[in-house]
């Protein structure tokens, strides 16, 4: 995956090290092991627990209470799409359905070729332009299924 490294628990057990010091640690390591090896591998749950004397289990609930931490690694593409009211209001959830057929992924799923991830989002601040997606970060307003493929195919080439 371009941008991410190979899981390695020598280099997760440095970056918490890094941060372990921080007031309420845990959030900031867990970005800085996802920002790195793009999500937060099962092995570092003891590691931040170890460190940051936490059970596993505080780990483990803080890693899956929220949505941006992934537990393996995504696809090479990331696509967010956002499922608030607004959205919702000018067509999203059929869209979505659209989207997640064309695909063959439910939320969170990531295509048989590992070429896309397609995770759900409350809000990208787009409302006035909805449907609104980020397509590996970049916003997309007024989105419709062709032109989600459009994006991953310039952003590809």
């Amino acid at each position: 995956m371009p941008g991410h490294e190979p899981w390695d628990a020598a280099r997760a057990a440095g970056i918490i090290a890094e941060h372990a010091q921080l007031e309420g640690a845990t959030l900031p390591i867990l970005h800085a092991l996802q920002e790195r090896f793009g999500y937060v591998d099962q092995g570092a749950v003891a590691l931040i627990a170890d460190a940051l004397n936490l059970s596993k289990a505080e780990v483990h609930g803080c890693i899956t209470f929220y949505h941006d931490f992934r537990a393996e690694p995504a696809g090479r593409r990331v696509v967010k799409l956002c499922r608030a009211e607004a959205c919702q209001a000018v067509g999203a959830d059929a869209l979505h359905a659209e989207i997640l057929g064309r695909y063959g992924v439910g939320w969170h799923g990531t295509t048989a070729d590992g070429a896309v991830t397609i995770e759900p989002v409350f809000c990208l601040g787009l409302c006035a332009c909805g449907p609104a997606a980020l397509v590996d970060g970049a916003p997309v307003a007024r989105l419709d299924a062709e032109g989600l493929a459009a994006a991953l195919t310039e952003e590809a080439a």
